[in-house]
């Protein structure tokens, strides 16, 4: 499909995706589509924490989705819902399997895809939930070992994957993913996180979380501010490799996390 053809559909994709985004500060909602190579797509939404600098942006979180179901090197196309800012913009020039080339306000190509002027037609959005008949909680955590292997960490070479257990059952998973601007990495547990609010996939009950170079591992402070705030109810279960997981629940992780609700009040 000519590429000025095949961008519209995906910018009503986009469109339609900004009803997803958790935008109770800013009010202000952002989605991102990602077009793969075979027509399937990413969404993406914006996140938002009462801590203003740990808010996911919609470009990350449909990159990270895509990282942590192992299709990152498919992606031939970002959308956004509105035109790039000049950071998103960096984010996306300074990935990898690029270049990547803004072709339109809101719209960056792949490299290829850029110079011969086409894209493949979007199809069906991308299924990112893993198989849920596995049996016992060993067997997620073993699944997440595998997960974490699709992690993207080419300066810190400690991998960590993420099952998000929700509440049908069905399990998102994680895996952290590194940029060269560090400011821009995303961790396992807030690409879970971000993946279930893109897909409207509701609330998660359970968090498994493995560190493969790590047996002690335990969530980032930043990582405990947004779980306390998107799934305070749920349950951690911390992967201690040849001895028993941990078993904690988020509430616990973060006593007085802040909310933010004074900042509501404004609104």
């Amino acid at each position: 499909m000519p590429l000025t053809s095949s961008l519209d559909p995906l910018r009503s994709r986009a469109e339609d995706l900004t009803s997803r985004a958790h935008v109770p500060f800013s009010e202000t909602p952002t989605a991102a589509v990602l077009l793969l190579a075979d027509g399937t797509w990413v969404p993406g939404v914006r996140v938002e924490s009462a801590s203003y600098p740990l808010t996911l942006p919609a470009v990350i979180n449909a990159y990270t989705t895509a990282v942590a179901t192992g299709r990152a090197d498919e992606v031939v196309a970002f959308i956004l819902s509105r035109p790039f800012r000049r950071e998103e913009g960096l984010y996306v020039e300074e990935l990898p399997y690029g270049p990547f080339e803004a072709r339109a306000a809101d719209a960056w190509v792949q490299g290829t895809a850029a110079e011969d002027g086409t894209l493949p037609s979007p199809t069906s959005p991308l299924n990112p939930f893993l198989d849920a008949s596995l049996e016992g909680d060993g067997d997620v955590l073993a699944r997440a070992r595998q997960v974490a292997h699709r992690a993207y960490v080419p300066s810190s070479e400690y991998p960590v994957g993420a099952i998000l257990e929700l509440e049908d059952e069905r399990l998102v998973p994680g895996v952290n993913v590194e940029h060269p601007d560090w400011a821009r990495i995303l961790c396992a547990e807030r690409n879970a996180l971000g993946t279930a609010q893109s897909y409207e996939a509701g609330e998660g009950r359970r968090l498994f979380l493995t560190c493969l170079e790590d047996p002690e591992g335990t969530p980032c402070g930043a990582c405990r501010q947004l779980l306390a705030e998107r799934a305070p109810e749920a349950e951690l279960w911390m992967d201690r490799h040849d001895d028993a997981p941990d078993q904690v629940n988020i509430s616990t992780l973060l006593p007085g996390s802040f909310r933010g609700r004074a900042l509501l009040d404004r609104h």
